[in-house]
């Protein structure tokens, strides 16, 4: 048998373009993905939906609102989703990022998932989705566009992964070599692994094809998988530009796209990489838009990506926050390694996870843990891969008790019960606070948070205090607490200028790679 075409296999529950009356449309098997607005075009007409005896239909219109009926087909309960439109350039046409209500679709989303998909979740123990998955498994199995602010920790990535696998599964097809029917983009190669896990892990009962890669290693086993076919493919910026540039990677065939950690890739200078890809994509598509923060550039690259999106925000304190025990301590800046080699002969203190602001601090972190004895690792863009995912894999089997890293590296640690999070350095955004704790209190466990509080980043302190809406404890019971760190006002609150003179600013470089379109090495 023929496959049908591409627009033709995907799911209901689209919304209708305004200029079709409800009674003259019926929802049939495509995603609103035709940028021409065209209605989806049927050999027979199918009926309305029936539900508790009443007759529902898929969209109804109201003034300048759109309302999106979504039935729950376990549940027999129907869902309104009101959609005030908000209109941005998408290429010629405009696009309305339809934001989602705090309800979405009640009771449990997992049910609405094929068999070997509950079985896979539940072998790993969880029963009740977040609400990064409650929110958005459902806009992505009915074939809409999501655009998502959600941090790490919240369950994004089983949000995408979990209805990705049901779509492809449910659609079938021939896997064509170096030809890619889904491809997710993450910044960091520590993060496209992550992901790669989750898709083997959730995927493990069905027969999906998956490949990874990044750079920092030799392409040869990336490119025989590739040869071979895959369903999904997860890649860094980098190396697929690579790829593609050698004829090893199609993309011409790509039915959903996922840009995950969009806010990151901006900072570490990808946004030339990433339009040169999105160029090439397909036009009818779905596509998944995630960031941890939804800055000016983000909503700019959003813009051409999404089409029509569902727009869900998991607000920061949302997920974790509650049930972290967090607390600061204020130290003199010399005094803050003494005061970690302190905290560290606490037993209790097992799994601890030591963030910095800059590389080379790392580094010294770890020189000086290992000399008091105590097995630690640092994980950072100077380190090479093998170096990094050796780190990471110690530290998730407990031989490594104390993984130092910075920010970006950090975005792809997603490790389960870490007891605590030390703020080795306050980071100067104070979003970057909300998702560095986020790390441990995961799966519904407590988690502890200490920050390390000196002098210059007194001002940094405030900031995460008005982000969070509370005043974070301080624990003044340690030997090296400084009264004249907590009470730093003006410039002794803030870190000196940095010298012209001399070694150049550790953003430079940043600075350089996006004036001339250059991204960080990853």
């Amino acid at each position: 048998m023929q496959d049908k075409p591409y627009h033709a296999k995907f799911r209901p529950n689209v919304v209708v373009p305004s200029k079709y009356k409800p009674e003259e449309w019926s929802p049939g098997k495509g995603r609103p993905q035709d940028h021409q607005h065209q209605p989806v075009v049927h050999n027979q007409p199918v009926a309305p939906q029936v539900t508790q005896n009443r007759t529902e239909r898929p969209v109804q219109h109201t003034g300048h609102h759109a309302v999106n009926l979504h039935t729950d087909q376990h549940q027999h309960a129907k869902v309104v989703h009101p959609m005030p439109k908000v209109h941005m350039e998408h290429k010629h046409h405009k696009v309305d990022l339809a934001p989602t209500p705090e309800k979405t679709v009640p009771g449990n989303i997992f049910s609405a998932l094929i068999a070997p998909i509950q079985r896979a979740v539940s072998e790993e123990g969880y029963s009740t989705p977040t609400p990064i998955q409650q929110k958005t498994i459902p806009g992505v199995l009915a074939g809409r566009d999501i655009l998502g602010c959600a941090q790490t920790g919240t369950g994004k990535t089983a949000a995408f992964t979990l209805p990705i696998l049901q779509y492809l599964t449910e659609h079938k097809r021939q896997l064509s070599p170096r030809t890619p029917r889904v491809l997710i983009l993450a910044p960091t190669r520590e993060l496209a692994a992550q992901i790669g896990e989750s898709i083997s892990t959730y995927g493990r009962h069905m027969h999906v094809k998956h490949t990874v890669i990044f750079g920092g290693v030799g392409q040869f086993p990336q490119v025989q998988a590739l040869a071979q076919g895959v369903d999904i493919l997860v890649a860094t910026p980098g190396r697929l530009l690579d790829l593609m540039n050698q004829r090893h990677v199609r993309l011409g065939g790509i039915e959903v796209f996922v840009l995950d950690e969009a806010d990151r890739m901006l900072d570490m200078g990808f946004i030339h990489d990433i339009r040169k890809v999105i160029a090439v994509l397909p036009s009818k598509r779905q596509s998944l838009f995630f960031s941890a923060t939804l800055t000016k550039e983000a909503l700019e690259l959003a813009r051409t990506m999404v089409h029509d999106a569902i727009h869900i925000t998991i607000t920061p304190e949302e997920p974790t926050v509650e049930k972290i025990k967090q607390r600061v301590m204020f130290v003199e800046k010399r005094d803050k390694d003494p005061l970690l080699v302190d905290l560290l002969r606490d037993p209790k203190i097992d799994k601890v996870l030591v963030f910095t602001r800059m590389k080379h601090l790392a580094n010294k972190v770890v020189d000086g843990l290992k000399r008091s004895g105590i097995a630690a690792a640092a994980i950072h863009a100077d380190k090479s891969q093998t170096d990094r995912t050796r780190a990471l894999a110690g530290f998730k089997a407990g031989k490594v008790r104390v993984l130092v890293a910075t920010d970006i590296a950090a975005r792809g640690i997603d490790v389960d019960k870490i007891t605590h999070v030390i703020n080795y350095s306050l980071p100067n955004e104070p979003e970057t606070y909300v998702h560095r704790i986020g790390r441990t209190a995961r799966a519904g466990e407590e988690g502890d948070a200490i920050s390390f509080c000196c002098a210059e980043d007194r001002d940094f302190l405030r900031d995460i205090e008005r982000v969070i809406k509370k005043q974070i404890p301080a624990d003044t019971s340690h030997k090296y607490h400084s009264e004249a760190s907590r009470n730093a006002t003006g410039a002794a609150a803030r870190p000196a200028p940095r010298q012209q003179q001399g070694r150049r600013p550790q953003g430079h470089r940043q600075c350089q790679n996006q004036r001339s379109g250059r991204p960080h090495r990853r």
